[in-house]
């Protein structure tokens, strides 16, 4: 069949139903037999909307066709993906500093973050006495600042990092005070100041280390309501997508102390598990009592007493950290 046989079926078409056709008489609509001129069909034609072809869409990161215009929206709307950025921690200053390190598995200090991370382990996995929800976000806290809850969150994710089966995620958390850039060597920002106020996504924020197994998300740059921003529903969103993005990662989440903001109760309350850092023969009983009172919405809440001067046995730390207990 011509192309124009072709047109002139579809103009018949047209003209049942009641279409208006031009060039064509109205008596030729009305009885619809006489054929219209080429004119008339080409000028039917043009004016006919172009058929849209509606193509699946595509995943992420699968090639595109030969010939197919690429109209897939950016990784975080309107803000391009940035590159994975790499970080390379200076591992022989962190083991003289005390740190727990992949290089030295047998220290002592190696060895009892072992018995620290066990009970956590279990609750994260699923496999403690009763299920927690958001079980892998760990909040490393403390009553006041100065008690090494920064330490101890660095050195928990490395020895977490250290497991075969666990990926590990720390993240700076004390947007005021933070101290991760200047002990580890990182950058401050972007980190999770811009991921509170919508400015990048997850993965753009994620620095990757060369310590296998294990990411850092920073503090990001100073904000003026950064305290507010921790408090806010954005926080709680930004927890649950962590939480559960990857099944077999635990977030260590390095949180301001408990009574010298309340945002870290706020946070508390996202949380499926506490590690609570005492400082030994510093923190009165009081100030303990207070700040456990703010978190009682949490179910699980391990208490780790730290500078201690005396070593107690298994599970006790020698030198700057002391015992842990679970409470």
């Amino acid at each position: 069949m011509s192309s124009i046989e072709q047109a002139a079926r579809r103009l018949e078409e047209l003209r049942r139903a009641g279409a208006e056709i031009p060039g064509a008489t109205r008596a030729d609509t009305a009885v619809g037999t006489a054929v219209p001129t080429p004119e008339a069909l080409m000028r039917t034609l043009e004016l006919r909307e172009p058929e849209r072809i509606v193509q699946p869409p595509l995943e992420r990161g699968s090639p595109m066709p030969e010939g197919r215009q690429d109209i897939r929206p950016p990784a975080h709307p309107g803000h391009p993906a940035a590159p994975t950025r790499h970080v390379s921690l200076d591992l022989a200053r962190l083991r003289k500093m005390g740190f727990v390190t992949p290089d030295n598995p047998a220290s002592r200090i190696a060895d009892e973050f072992r018995v620290i991370k066990r009970p956590i382990i279990r609750n994260a996995s699923g496999h403690g006495d009763a299920p927690i929800k958001h079980g892998n976000l760990v909040m490393v806290t403390s009553a006041l600042p100065g008690e090494g809850k920064t330490f101890t969150s660095v050195n928990l994710a490395m020895s977490l990092a250290m497991e075969f089966n666990t990926t590990v995620l720390l993240v700076d958390g004390d947007v005021a005070h933070p101290t991760l850039p200047s002990l580890l060597g990182t950058p401050g920002d972007p980190g999770l100041i811009e991921l509170l106020t919508g400015a990048i996504s997850v993965p753009d924020a994620l620095l990757k280390t060369d310590v296998e197994r294990l990411s850092i998300i920073p503090a990001g740059a100073r904000h003026r309501r950064a305290n507010e921003l921790l408090a806010s529903a954005q926080m709680a969103s930004v927890l649950h997508e962590l939480a559960s993005r990857y099944s077999d990662r635990i977030v260590i989440f390095d949180s301001p102390p408990l009574l010298a903001t309340t945002e870290a109760r706020v946070m508390a309350t996202h949380m499926g598990q506490i590690v609570m850092v005492v400082a030994a023969d510093s923190t009165s009983q009081h100030a303990v009592s207070h700040a456990l009172s703010t978190i009682e919405s949490c179910e699980v809440v391990l208490m780790m007493l730290n500078k201690s001067s005396h070593s107690a046995g298994a599970g006790a730390y020698y030198g700057y950290y002391g015992n842990g207990a679970e409470t």
